[in-house]
């Protein structure tokens, strides 16, 4: 495959991997239909052992999408499923495109979706995801996260990579060259319950990939208790968090700060080897309460004496710091608090929320 993606057999690759997807396939298939794009496209579909109508409804829409002029290419697993990163795989291998436009059967693109990212994706180097801005249905869904990956400053979308929230361009918007996903070498294929998305971002960034998001709503991403997301358990992604953090940052600090010293600045210092918790200088925190307790006694250590960690106010914080506040949660304060230090994030800082 070209590096530049420009001269493969078809333009654009819509990528869809499908596990009972039948209550959506008519809205999602009929906004993949609806793509004014200049390209040609092609799409192609994984069926992850569906055991619902799927298969018919997409038997249905191959000569509909084809009559639109697309390529259309469907395949389907064992009998068994083999989880979302197996079926995303399997889904690009069978493809043709330069470029991959990654759709999940659950949500919605906007016509102008494939052309926009296009245009940004071949404006980049190849080694870019383009993202895009979003709106959830419900309306009002993940409010903070959506605030979050629709405005998070574009220069800070391969800096602020440690939060909760996960990659800064979401998966379901993602688009990019051929060559990221050749380079990276596909999703983890462990299955349910692994945030293969997360673990093909870091990798990306691993290979000194770049991250760019349009800035325009292009993607209607639904909300609902049946997305694979809810089978990840939060321990699994604080794991890769952290120990993304150790390897990138804290091993070559040689001492830190952790701004808050309430509950999740206290798991991430006990969530520390040994090594990295005697490098904490001091919690530091805004709340007088917990400032005026003076130390922090780290109860269940191994270590005898038990490690006393100073809790001193934000304004005496020897940098660099981890900051384990979330954002968005306290009208700004805390933000403007941070701001007022005139510190750089990614040098003198980290978000870890």
């Amino acid at each position: 495959m070209p590096e530049d993606g420009l001269n493969a057999a078809v333009d654009v690759s819509i990528i869809i991997p499908v596990h009972n997807g039948e209550k959506w396939i008519n809205e999602c298939l009929t906004s993949v239909a609806d793509q004014v794009f200049a390209g040609t496209l092609e799409v192609s579909i994984f069926n992850d052992s569906s055991t619902d109508g799927t298969a018919g409804l997409l038997e249905e829409w191959k000569p509909k999408l084809e009559s639109r002029g697309f390529s259309v290419c469907i395949s389907a697993g064992d009998p068994g499923s083999r989880g979302v990163g197996f079926a995303k795989n399997a889904a690009v291998r069978q493809s043709k495109g330069g470029y991959l436009c990654f759709q999940d059967i659950d949500d919605i693109m906007h016509p102008a979706r494939v052309q926009e990212q296009f245009d940004e994706a071949t404006r980049q180097p190849p080694n870019t995801i383009v993202g895009s801005q979003f709106h959830r249905l419900p309306e009002g869904s993940t409010e903070r996260y959506t605030l979050w990956a629709n405005t998070l400053d574009p220069k800070k979308l391969t800096v602020q990579v440690y939060t909760s929230h996960g990659p800064t361009v979401i998966m379901p918007t993602w688009f990019c060259n051929r060559v990221v996903f050749d380079t990276v070498g596909g999703f983890d294929e462990t299955g349910k319950g692994t945030p293969e998305d997360l673990i093909f971002f870091f990798k990306h960034l691993d290979f000194g990939g770049n991250v760019v998001r349009v800035e325009k709503d292009l993607l209607t991403y639904r909300y609902h208790l049946q997305q694979s997301t809810f089978t990840i358990a939060e321990s699994t992604i604080w794991d890769l968090r952290l120990a993304r953090l150790k390897q990138h940052i804290l091993d070559k600090w040689p001492s830190f700060t952790i701004w808050n010293a309430g509950k999740q600045g206290r798991r991430f210092y006990r969530s520390l080897d040994i090594e990295d918790r005697r490098k904490v200088t001091a919690f530091c925190d805004v709340d007088e309460k917990k400032i005026s307790r003076g130390v922090y006694i780290h109860e269940e250590s191994e270590e005898v004496p038990r490690p006393r960690v100073p809790i001193i106010h934000f304004r005496e914080a020897t940098p660099p710091l981890v900051i384990c506040m979330k954002l968005d949660l306290t009208n700004g304060s805390f933000e403007a608090n941070l701001s007022s230090l005139n510190l750089v994030e990614g040098v003198d800082y980290v978000h870890f929320s």
